[in-house]
C-alpha cells in the first residue's frame, strides 16, 4: 500500500513513522519548510520527503492520503485527489487502526485544552494506564507505534474531526460550539457544528457522549434520535436532562453505575467556563470508575497549560495571574467574571476589532486600575476612562508590573488578560506571558 502524507509537522511526521513501522510505502510532502527536528526524524527512519512544493504526480500515485489539519479541503492537491477518488484521512483516523486501546476524545470551540489536560491528570493520578495526544501538540500516531497504553486522552480540533470516518471514541466530550474558523465551513454554523459533532460518530451503547446541554448550538445540531451511544449531558443552569451538575462546590454525577459527588472547591481553575470544563473532566473520570476522593485530591494538584489564568505567585497577599492567551474580549470576560477579588487589570496590544462594551459591567464592579500595555491604547482608554478609577499606559511590561505592585492592596489580583494580539511589543502571546512571569518573579517575588 502506498501512502502520501501532506504536511511534515507533528501529526504528519507521526503518521509517517507509524506507516513505516507497519511496513507501508510512504512519502511525505510539505509546501513549506520542514523544521529541523522533523527532518531528523524522517531521515533517521529513511522516509523520503520533499519541502517547498507538492509534487502532484508522486502524491497522486498513493492509495490513500493523510492530510495535516491545517490544509483546507479547497487546496488544489486535495481537490485533485477527490477527482481521482483517492481517500483523504486524518492522522487520528490512521492511528486508530493500529491499536485496541480506547479513546477519550475532547472537542469544543473553547476550553478543550484545559479540559483535555485536566481529564488526563485525573485519570493518570488514579493510576490508569493513559497517554495524552492530539491537538495538545503530541502525535497520536507516534504514540501508537509502541502501543503500550490502555487509554488515550485526545484533544481534537474540528479540522482533525473532518477527516475521521471509521474512528470511534469510547467517551466523547463536546464542550461548546461558538462561531470560529467559519471560512473553512463556507461561513455556515450548521456545517461547523456538524464537524464538531463527529466526536460522537460510530458510538454504541457502551460508549458515552458527554456534552454541554446549556449550549444552544449543540442543542440545535445534536440529533438524539439517531445517536447510538449513552448520553451524559452536563449543565450549570439546572437543565432537566442533566446527568452532571455543579452545586455548592461539588460536581454531582448521576449516571447509572457511575454516580458520585465530588468536592471541587480546592481546584485552582477560575471562572464559570472552567466550571463547565471541570464538570466534563469529572464526568469522564467517574465513567472511568475513579473514586470521588481520588478525583477531588487530583483536582488540587492540577496545573493548567501556561498563559491560561495561570497563577504566577503571591506577595504581600496580592496574587499575580498570567492570562496572556486571552487575546479576545470573550476570554477576558471569563477572567474578570471568574476572579472575585478587586483587580488591577493589564490589557492591550493589537486590537482585533474588539467591542469592549460587554466588559463594562464587570470592569465597573471589579477593576480598580487599568494599565494599558501597547503602542496604541486609545480604544481601550476611550472604553474604560469613565468606568475604571485609574487608567495608565505603558509600552514596558516591567513598568506595568511595578505599577501594579505599587497600586495593589492586600487581597487584590494583578491580572494580565490583554484582549488583544501581542505583535506590537512581543513575538506572540507565549512571549508576552513569559515576560510577565519573569517581571513578576524579578520585581515582586524576589523582593
Amino acid at each position: 500500500m502506498k501512502l502520501a502524507i501532506l504536511g511534515a509537522g507533528e501529526s504528519g511526521v507521526g503518521a509517517a513513522l507509524l506507516a513505516k513501522a507497519k511496513g507501508l510505502e510512504v512519502f511525505v510532502s510539505d509546501q513549506g519548510q520542514v523544521k529541523e527536528q522533523y527532518k531528523a526524524k524522517l531521515n533517521n527512519a529513511n522516509i523520503p520527503f520533499e519541502e517547498g512544493e507538492h509534487t502532484f504526480n508522486q502524491i497522486l500515485e498513493a492509495d490513500e492520503i493523510i492530510k495535516s489539519p491545517g490544509i483546507p479541503d479547497k487546496a488544489a492537491i486535495i481537490q485533485e485527489a477527490a477527482k481521482r477518488e483517492i481517500p483523504v484521512i486524518s492522522e487520528i483516523e490512521f492511528a486508530g487502526r493500529y491499536t485496541n486501546a480506547k479513546f477519550i476524545c475532547i472537542t469544543g470551540t473553547n476550553g478543550k485544552t484545559t479540559t483535555t489536560l485536566l481529564t488526563y491528570h485525573l485519570l493518570k493520578s488514579a493510576g490508569i494506564n493513559v497517554a495524552l495526544a492530539g491537538n495538545v501538540g503530541e502525535s497520536l500516531a507516534e504514540k501508537v507505534i509502541e502501543n503500550k497504553y490502555d487509554y488515550y486522552v485526545v484533544e481534537l480540533s474540528s479540522f482533525q474531526l473532518d477527516n475521521m470516518y471509521q474512528f470511534k471514541a469510547h467517551i466523547g466530550v463536546l464542550l461548546n460550539i461558538t462561531p470560529d474558523h467559519l471560512d473553512r465551513y463556507e461561513y455556515s454554523m450548521e456545517k461547523y457544528a456538524a464537524s464538531k459533532l463527529r466526536i460522537a460518530q460510530n458510538m454504541a451503547g457502551a460508549d458515552f457522549f458527554v456534552y454541554n446541554t446549556d449550549d444552544e448550538n449543540i442543542a440545535k445540531a445534536f440529533d438524539h434520535a439517531t445517536f447510538g451511544g449513552t448520553v451524559v449531558p452536563f449543565s450549570l443552569q439546572g437543565a432537566e436532562d442533566a446527568k452532571v451538575k455543579f452545586e455548592n462546590g461539588r460536581v454531582e454525577v448521576e449516571v447509572k453505575f457511575y454516580e458520585g459527588k465530588v468536592d471541587v472547591s480546592k481546584s485552582p481553575l477560575i471562572g464559570k467556563h472552567n466550571q463547565y470544563n471541570t464538570m466534563a473532566a469529572v464526568a469522564v473520570a467517574k465513567l472511568m470508575k475513579v473514586s470521588d476522593e481520588e478525583i477531588s485530591k487530583a483536582l488540587e494538584t492540577f496545573q493548567n497549560a501556561e498563559h491560561r489564568l495561570q497563577k504566577v505567585g503571591v506577595a504581600k497577599e496580592v496574587t499575580y495571574v498570567n492570562d496572556s492567551k486571552a487575546t479576545n474580549v470573550e476570554a477576558v470576560y471569563y477572567a474578570l467574571e471568574g476572579i472575585k477579588q478587586p483587580i488591577i487589570w493589564i490589557a492591550g496590544g493589537v486590537d482585533k476589532g474588539n467591542d469592549y462594551s460587554v466588559l463594562e459591567d464587570l470592569a465597573r464592579e471589579k477593576v480598580k486600575v487599568l494599565i494599558c500595555l501597547g503602542k496604541d491604547n486609545k480604544k481601550l482608554q476611550q472604553a474604560f476612562n469613565r468606568i475604571v478609577p485609574i487608567v495608565a499606559e505603558t509600552t514596558s511590561i516591567e513598568y506595568a508590573v511595578r505599577l501594579g505592585r505599587s497600586l495593589a492592596e492586600a487581597g487584590d489580583v494583578v491580572l494580565l488578560s490583554p484582549a488583544c494580539a501581542s505583535f506590537d511589543l512581543f513575538n506572540n502571546y507565549e512571549h508576552r506571558g513569559q515576560r510577565f512571569k519573569e517581571a513578576v518573579e524579578k520585581i515582586v517575588l524576589k523582593k
